[in-house]
């Protein structure tokens, strides 16, 4: 007769919980789905509601009756709680809370187009370009992370990104050396990150969020006096052109989203597969993850881990800063104070619903782009949801994600932590 070890004896004698995470999330997915069904259903027009396939209200369009559809994803978003309340399907935990969620907005969505229309292509171009900031500066914290040292000051990187491009691409009217000025705007705060939290050992979160202190009282002491009063000098930079790769641009829906959008999401995009190939199948992927899983083991077969940190740190300032250039030569044409608006933060938890991730960062920045989108084209059609709602729909939306649906995730383990060398 076999001898059971001590470990095994605990497990089985520890009763299982019946409140356990998937019930839980299933009493929330039963609310909204009840919501869905009965508020929506309530509210909504019987009008058509058509998503377009195209930019405006002409061509092929998917139409279904506005009560019908509210009240249908409404119930389907309820069925999808239920299961998930009952324990069933553990093995797909995951995709039925989406499935939960993602019937939810149809709902709501079939609420709010009733009578109206949605242009897909629109939106779907629209939610990929606000997403770019936030896939930038989530790569930028997956570099720091990865490698062991928590990047709060995203946000800092952006306004001194978004600073520099405007400054400097009015100055040399150029769009380009707006872009490389963003991004020496965001090493600058990188580098001193990177000295105060790996030289000096300072707290790194309290280190980031003074340094986005910093950029945001230096970015805006230099606005007032310098840019505000001459506008036309300092702060006017080119608009970024939009480029069209050919043949591929005229593809149905998926051409004018993907391939015919500005350089900036160019960037973005292969910044994500370079940094996904490079963390897992290049020297430096390799001594990047074990420097962040276990520095003193690392250092002891030779690698230098102070070293990877601030080269790890300063690549992630130079993308974040290139993400700041988004928002000034991209999306507004100039400079404000305070234009990111707490992008650098809806990044960093990109990062964590990514799970340290590139394309988890990818998704995660998609979702919150759509909920940023979302909240645009609702204000401009009109929606009865009052318009403080729509504004705070993006940081709510971020909320729910992190708190809701990243579940149990672990850091890397020696993300924070500072290495001293024995």
């Amino acid at each position: 007769m076999s001898t059971a070890t001590v470990e095994e004896t605990a497990t089985a004698a520890a009763p299982a919980r019946f409140w356990d995470r998937q019930r839980r999330l299933g009493v929330g997915v039963v609310f909204i789905g009840l919501v869905a069904t009965v508020v929506f259903g309530a509210l909504a027009a019987s009008e058509t509601a058509r998503f377009t396939l195209s930019e405006d209200a002409e061509g092929a369009a998917l139409s279904i009756n506005g009560q019908f559809g509210a009240i249908l994803f409404g119930i389907v978003s309820l069925a999808a709680g239920a299961v998930l309340l009952a324990g069933l399907l553990r093995k797909y935990q995951t995709g039925v809370l989406s499935l939960g969620i993602l019937t939810f907005v149809l709902s709501f969505l079939c609420w709010q187009v009733a009578g109206k229309f949605m242009p897909l292509v629109d939106t779907a171009s629209g939610t990929l370009e606000l997403a770019v900031p936030l896939i930038l500066g989530a790569l930028a914290g997956v570099l720091g992370e990865r490698s062991g040292v928590v990047n709060v000051a995203i946000e800092g990187q952006f306004l001194m990104g978004a600073f520099g491009a405007a400054l400097v691409g009015t100055m040399a009217t150029s769009v380009w050396a707006g872009v490389l000025s963003a991004a020496l705007g965001g090493v600058l705060i990188a580098a001193i990150l990177a000295v105060l939290a790996i030289r000096y050992l300072v707290d790194q979160v309290v280190v980031g969020i003074v340094l986005n202190l910093l950029a945001l009282g230096l970015t805006g002491f230099l606005y007032e006096r310098l840019m505000q009063p001459d506008a036309q000098s300092y702060n006017q930079p080119p608009k970024m052109p939009e480029w069209s790769i050919p043949v591929l641009a005229d593809i149905p829906v998926v051409g004018p989203v993907l391939f015919q959008t500005n350089g900036l999401v160019f960037l973005a995009l292969i910044l994500v597969f370079v940094v996904h190939f490079g963390l897992s199948r290049t020297r430096w992927g390799l001594r990047t993850r074990a420097v962040g899983e276990h520095p003193t083991a690392a250092d002891t077969v030779g690698i230098r881990v102070r070293g990877l940190r601030y080269l790890n740190v300063l690549i992630g300032g130079l993308i974040a800063g290139a993400g700041g250039a988004y928002f000034t030569l991209a999306a507004t044409g100039s400079f404000n104070k305070n234009m990111t608006a707490g992008a650098g933060f809806i990044a960093l938890a990109a990062l964590i619903f990514g799970r340290w991730t590139p394309f988890g960062a990818l998704g995660a920045a998609l979702f919150f782009g759509f909920a940023q989108k979302l909240a645009t084209y609702l204000s401009a059609v009109g929606s009865p949801v009052p318009s403080q709602f729509l504004n705070m729909l993006p940081y709510l939306a971020t909320i729910v994600a992190v708190a809701g649906l990243v579940g149990r995730v672990r850091a890397p383990a020696a993300d924070g932590q500072p290495y001293i060398k024995s």
